[in-house]
């Protein structure tokens, strides 16, 4: 059968349910923010939400997880988290998290939010799922217990992540200054095969108002190796203001997304590229569980080469599970003059079609891979029966 698609192929938008733009649901919108550090005068930790998430988030739709958890769910590969710990009492975690000692806590909160983005499994009336809800999680700690990162800290965690067995280590840092002990431990992990994700830039804004800084590399994400990865919202833009990212290697949803917090059945809301990094880091898994003979520089060239052509390519999770690269090494984009992201909806006939010309080539290609996976558990079966 000749399939006249190719995964990397130059679509012009990418595609999308429905014809309107996803957003944030209003639910989402009145749902707490969960902090990426806590006051230094803080005598209580953050405390669970109230309020569930019924609908199910506009990342997930963008990303097309329902139709990923067709082919895998991430089953068998263990990501790292190094961040402000992993909380023990997050439901839909529960039994998949190991930390390393000090991590097994999060007073904070936002490690259990990123674990959650990747992994947290679907529970009954609540839309908000993770990437990978059959992948393990390993905590270690990024930060002290407020939520501030230094370099030796994150150090610390990464090499912690890469000894307890990770295949793939989601760093929420982005540190203005890297050190000796954080460039060892990137060549630690890329000796063992380990893939590290971590964001291009910091979450939030810069602290000068109305600055427009120029685009500013950022540790660990800057260091060879490591995959970058910056923020955008249901809209296809970055937020106002936000901090100008290098060289980022791609691009994923970060901006309002909805996640588990430390305790309760309620969600939060979080926006920024550490956000982004770990739904990057979730498609890693699912990507390695997958195709588990590829190396940790395969898994984030696939990630790369098969995301929706852009200045930055835009995560797509089932093309970076089903998609055929071409041989030979992907082509260097053309330079850019300023930072764009793809919109999730573009304008106009031309683009509409192009949208919906990629979105039947992933649809085909999604659906000979499940008829392929079928027809293996399929026969499977008939010989264990003979």
């Amino acid at each position: 059968m000749l399939l006249l698609c190719t995964a990397a192929g130059p679509a012009t938008a990418a595609p999308t349910s429905g014809t309107s733009t996803p957003s944030p649901s209003a639910s989402a919108l009145r749902l707490p923010s969960v902090p990426a550090r806590l006051d230094a005068t803080a005598t209580t930790c953050t405390k669970g939400s109230a309020t569930v998430m019924p609908q199910v988030p506009w990342a997930q739709r963008v990303l097309g997880l329902a139709e990923a958890g067709l082919l895998t769910e991430g089953a068998g590969v263990t990501v790292g988290v190094v961040d402000t710990g992993v909380s023990p009492k997050a439901a839909a975690l529960s039994g998949r998290v190991t930390a390393e000692p000090g991590a097994g806590s999060d007073c904070v909160g936002h490690g259990t939010f990123v674990a959650g983005l990747i992994a947290a499994a679907p529970r009954p009336g609540v839309g908000f799922a993770g990437v990978a809800p059959a992948a393990r999680i390993f905590a270690a700690r990024g930060t002290d217990v407020t939520g501030n990162a230094d370099a030796r800290t994150v150090a610390r965690g990464i090499r912690a992540a890469v000894d307890a067995g990770c295949r793939v280590v989601t760093v929420s840092a982005a540190l203005a200054r890297s050190d000796s002990s954080l460039a060892s431990a990137v060549r630690y992990a890329t000796a063992h095969d380990v893939l590290l994700v971590a964001p291009a830039v910091p979450d939030g804004t810069p602290s000068t108002p109305g600055a427009t800084p120029s685009p500013t590399p950022f540790w660990p994400a800057a260091a060879p190796d490591v995959l970058s990865v910056v923020d955008f919202g249901a809209d296809g833009k970055r937020p106002d203001g936000a901090f100008e990212p290098a060289a980022p290697d791609l691009a994923a949803p970060g901006d309002l997304v909805s996640g588990i917090g430390p305790s309760g059945d309620g969600h939060f809301v979080g926006s920024g590229a550490s956000f982004a990094a770990a739904y990057a880091a979730g498609a890693a898994a699912l990507v390695r569980a997958y195709h588990p003979d590829l190396t940790a520089a395969q898994t984030a060239d696939r990630l790369k080469r098969t995301g929706y052509p852009a200045d930055v390519p835009r995560l797509d999770v089932n093309g970076a599970l089903t998609g055929v690269l071409p041989s030979g090494p992907a082509a260097e984009p053309p330079a850019a003059a300023g930072f764009h992201v793809l919109a999730v909806v573009g304008d106009g006939g031309t683009v509409r079609r192009a949208a919906a010309l990629t979105a039947a080539c992933a649809a085909l290609a999604l659906a000979l891979a499940v008829t392929a996976a079928l027809r293996r558990r399929a026969h499977r079966r008939t010989g264990e029966h003979t």
